[in-house]
């Protein structure tokens, strides 16, 4: 039986959602879910040359782009159920509601009674709703960075809280919304954010607590013949920049399916970085491989994923190994148990050892 679930990625300026999008498409399709994406509809009609400012009103403007939005929707629904996948997750880049926020009461009174728009019924057609808070609430510093570097952002620290508080508002009543804060730094917000996710799709949650294994060479055949294994090849670059910074990107080809990515990692101060990361077209990663680092070679891996009694392996076959493999696990609690396969046999914990890292074996081994 086929699987079919809508949600919504929101949240406020700076928030972290364009690289919460990779982290969804990388942590689901491991999962064995095949992910798709409905484009902002705001930056497409805005793009294109239709906005509040070039309509006649901000009302005309709203009610052309709910009717676009909500046909987006239906179209990627209604291609899903053509697609051979069991299990499909359909990412919306903002959801109806969201449109709310940018209109006074006056107008979006007028939209309501202009498009017969039933609210409760708009906001319940998702399944779950996910809200990724500013970095302007608690992380200002962050916010101001980021703002510096981006000229379609033009909020203040206060008027981006306010602009997340009213998001918040609208997608309240929502029966599965969850709200993922800054209590933490951003690479724990992205967890979080995958973590709710999967509790939602009924997954193993990830990210909590990563440990990583030297193990003996597996058997592959054996491997490939599990129903709950997925593969998928892995081509790693790294480049520098004249700031300093560190610049991962990255090929991952499922079943003939490729998905390209880069990762930055920018020092803001002594102790704390940004780390984004977006998706590439073919052509943007073909570009950025010319500027590669020549002293770091590519890497190339094949990583099975695998869920074993409610715990989450990756197996990292390099080409230039024969006898030994890495596996990653992800655990729910730092203390937890690891509950090892049977058929994977450890050599040695290697979860702190800097030479069983990715960017030094790319050093000193691959070619």
């Amino acid at each position: 039986m086929q699987i079919i679930k809508l949600i919504v990625l929101t949240g406020g300026p700076c928030a972290g959602k364009s690289t919460a999008m990779s982290w969804i498409q990388n942590a689901f399709s491991e999962r064995g879910y095949k992910v798709l994406f409905v484009p902002e509809t705001a930056t497409e009609l805005i793009n294109g040359g239709v906005a509040p400012w070039t309509c006649g009103t901000n009302a005309d403007y709203q009610c052309l782009q709910f009717h676009l939005q909500e046909v987006k929707e239906d179209i990627f629904i209604k291609a899903a159920k053509t697609m051979k996948d069991q299990k499909i997750l359909i990412v919306c880049d903002r959801g109806m509601m969201d449109n709310k926020v940018y209109m006074n009461d006056e107008e979006y009174a007028d939209v309501v009674k202009r498009i017969n728009l039933d609210e409760e019924k708009q906001r319940n057609k998702y399944d779950a709703v996910f809200h990724l808070v500013t970095a302007a609430k608690g992380e200002a510093e962050i916010y101001l960075s980021n703002k510096e570097g981006n000229a379609a952002r033009i909020e203040t620290v206060e008027q981006a809280c306010a602009l997340d508080d009213k998001l918040i508002a609208a997608w309240t009543g929502h029966p599965h919304l969850r709200v993922i804060d800054n209590s933490s730094n951003f690479e724990n917000k992205m967890k979080c954010l995958v973590s709710e996710i999967a509790s939602f799709l009924g997954e193993p949650a990830p990210y909590e607590e990563e440990r990583k294994f030297l193990i003996e060479y597996p058997n592959i055949e054996e491997l490939e013949k599990r129903p709950d294994c997925q593969k998928i090849e892995i081509i790693q670059s790294y480049y520098n920049n004249m700031k300093g910074d560190e610049i991962r990107v990255r090929e991952l080809n499922d079943n003939d399916n490729k998905v390209f990515y880069k990762m930055v990692k920018k020092s803001v101060t002594s102790t704390t970085r940004i780390i984004t990361e977006k998706r590439l077209t073919e052509k943007e990663y073909a570009a950025l491989l010319e500027e590669a680092e020549t002293s770091v070679h590519q890497i190339h891996k094949t990583r099975y994923c695998l869920t074993h009694e409610n715990q989450y392996f990756e197996i990292d076959i390099y080409p230039f190994w024969k006898d030994k493999a890495i596996v990653e696990i992800e655990l729910l609690q730092k203390d937890e148990e690891v509950r090892m396969p049977d058929f994977l046999k450890v050599i040695k914990e290697v979860t702190d050892n800097i030479e069983y890292k990715n960017f030094s074996l790319a050093k000193n081994f691959a070619k």
